[in-house]
């Protein structure tokens, strides 16, 4: 019988990453001659992006500071100083800071000051001293600086300190540096700076009877509800920064100011007329720089209204009250419960309720402001999913992603089943996106079902119109002109939670020691002749750059997993009768043109295979090509 004929088959996969059908029925077969092509999808990855249709690793990142933040960071904002000074705010769920490539500065504004006499009591050989401050509106782990005490229980209490518990109204403890050597009341005259109460890291879910409002859920359940994370808005207003909390007040901190100098309620600003007291969100304008106050308390009211949009007269953060002589207004939105979130695009604001899509534009006296629909019966996950990119806006919604360029349309995606299928909407207000605009990338981050903070990304190219993604522990991304790298806020238990630029080097960093990235990504199954016999593979002959690699040695792994039919699942081994499937390859040479590995010999038998290609090594940078694999038929029967 003669040999069945042999091919080298160039593997070629399409660009991006589907899952939206079966990893076999991905597979498109060009034709059935012996050099016919395989083409199929990509089906699986972690840490690479593509350049022109081709997988490649992503880059490292390493620190942007040596220093360390309290608290989960939910914010990020960059501008400049007139002084050619870049800032960075920082808003965590227990402060607020401003980077200027150093440290980080301490900028939380001060809620509640007062005097106290003798305010502590202390229990020999504890660290643990009881605080006395009626009404001092505190909650667990506010911080709190006391000046001007004196000595008791052989302890001296000056300084911030974070509050450990809460054992009344009018009594908390705090954790001391080192422990009293006796019982003892005391302290003298004290003087005691709150910071404004801190937020929840994640939320809370509330589940059963009282949860939620009145009338929802069926009786004796009640309806779930949560306690809502802490997230803040800010913007620039000149030099200066304007910032605040959802569901809390408006904060102004001046940069003419010593940097480490604490922000201040934009209320107790000089002039200041019917400055709003809660918002949910605040926003300066491009447009003759107005500020934004959504989902605000009326003008001479105190209850907050979450579809009502206030803003401030034309260059101006202090007067918020209408006038025949200024441009202060107001207006309150139709659609949907709750004002989301507002991203700045073109010559128009782009503003999502929780239901709709407004776009407001300025139009002068008398109106000022105008609003229009641009969609309706949409959905939004949280104030943090919506960005501008390439003049258009992306968000992501609660069952799939969107896009508004002067219209509102569904986005193709082809990861929607694999994202909401496995997706913890316990936590949307932790959901973020950013963009990444030297790759043409808009990045979401969010919570598997399993768990309660980020730990998954999904990037979609709009150039290129394609998906990928991956796992990462990130809280706040920001991509600016100003910045030469995106920075992203990374939580560490252990090091303590920092900022770091991405696409800066090729290894993880962000502990100031280097770390190898592993990256990989994985093809849909192909087969021969349309699966209808078994195929035997010899040999790889591969096709990788590792241009920008630092280390002297860069490899990669390429792996052929084979089956014995789709629906069986790999072969337990992966090989068979003692076969090889996997194969190293290294580069060998830079000059006088860059060579690697040229082929790798194999042994392996399947009816359907899978292509992989991966990397663990530091200094390590690749981009895949167009590998061969000799290939011929092997029979209508596998092994068993």
């Amino acid at each position: 019988m003669a040999d069945q004929p042999t091919a080298l088959l160039p593997i070629m996969f399409r660009p991006g990453v589907n899952r939206e059908q079966t990893q076999y029925a991905s597979e498109t077969v060009g034709t059935n001659a012996p050099n016919f092509s395989i083409v199929g999808s990509w089906y699986a990855s972690q840490n690479v992006r593509f350049r022109q249709g081709f997988p490649e690793k992503i880059g490292g990142w390493v620190p942007l500071a040596l220093g360390t933040y309290q608290g989960i960071c939910r914010s990020l904002f960059s501008w400049s100083t007139l002084g050619g000074q870049n800032l960075i705010g920082v808003g965590t769920n227990l402060k607020f800071y401003v980077n200027q490539g150093g440290p980080y500065y301490d900028i939380t504004p001060i809620r509640y000051t007062v005097t106290l006499t003798n305010p502590f009591a202390t229990v020999n050989t504890s660290k643990v001293v009881t605080v006395t401050a009626a009404s001092s509106g505190a909650v667990l782990g506010d911080f709190v600086t006391f000046s001007g005490a004196s000595a008791v229980g052989g302890i001296t209490i000056n300084g911030e300190y974070q509050i450990q518990s809460i054992v009344d109204t009018n009594t908390f403890t705090i954790l001391a540096a080192t422990a009293a050597t006796s019982t003892a009341t005391g302290g003298g005259t004290v003087s005691a700076a709150f910071q404004i109460n801190v937020g929840q890291a994640i939320e809370v879910p509330l589940v059963g009877w009282g949860a939620g409002a009145w009338g929802y859920g069926s009786w004796g359940n009640g309806a779930s509800s949560t306690t809502a994370l802490r997230l803040w808005s800010q913007a620039n207003f000149g030099q200066d920064l304007i910032f605040a909390p959802r569901g809390g007040s408006i904060f102004y901190w001046a940069a003419s100011s010593t940097i480490s100098s604490r922000a201040v309620y934009a209320t107790s600003l000089s002039e200041a007329s019917d400055v709003p007291t809660v918002v949910n969100f605040i926003f300066v304008s491009d447009a003759s720089r107005f500020v934004f106050a959504f989902g605000a308390n009326p003008l001479g009211g105190s209850s907050q209204d979450p579809m009502l949009v206030r803003w401030s007269d034309q260059e101006s953060v202090t007067m918020w009250t209408p006038a025949a002589t200024n441009q202060a207004g107001d207006l309150r939105l139709s659609r949907g419960s709750q004002i989301v979130t507002c991203v700045q695009n073109r010559q128009e604001i782009v503003v999502w309720t929780d239901t709709s899509v407004y776009s407001f534009q300025y139009v002068g006296t008398p109106a000022v402001w105008s609003s229009q629909i641009m969609g309706d019966n949409i959905s939004i996950m949280g104030q943090n999913v919506a960005v501008l990119a390439s003049g258009t806006s992306y968000w992501m919604g609660i069952d799939k992603f969107y896009k508004y360029n002067g219209t509102v349309s569904t986005l193709r995606c082809d990861l929607r089943e694999y994202i909401y299928g496995d997706i913890n909407t316990n936590q949307t207000q932790q959901f973020f996106a950013g963009t990444n605009e030297g790759f043409n990338e808009v990045w979401w981050f969010y919570c598997s079902a399993s768990s309660t903070a980020i730990n998954r990304y999904v990037v979609y190219n709009y150039v290129d119109d394609i998906w990928y993604y991956g796992s990462m522990n990130r809280t706040a991304w920001i991509d600016s002109t100003l910045l030469t790298y995106p920075i992203a806020a990374v939580p560490n238990s252990t090091y303590g939670n920092t900022l770091v630029y991405h696409e800066y080097g090729l290894d993880d960093n962000t502990t100031g020691t280097a770390y190898p990235i592993d990256s990989y990504i994985q093809s849909s199954e192909f087969d021969l002749q349309f699966g209808t016999k078994f195929a035997y593979v010899n040999r790889i002959l591969p096709d990788v750059t590792f241009r920008k690699s630092t280390t002297s040695s860069p490899q990669v792994t390429m792996t052929l997993i084979p089956m014995q039919n789709s629906g069986s699942g790999y072969n337990t081994p992966q090989t068979t009768n003692g076969s090889i499937n996997t194969a190293t390859v290294t580069r060998t040479a830079t000059a006088p043109i860059e060579q690697f590995t040229g082929q790798v010999f194999i042994r392996l038998r399947g009816r359907q295979m899978i292509f992989q290609i991966e990397g663990n090594q530091l200094g390590l940078q690749w981009q895949l090509g167009t590998p061969r694999i000799e290939i011929k038929p092997d029979g209508r029967r596998g092994n068993t």
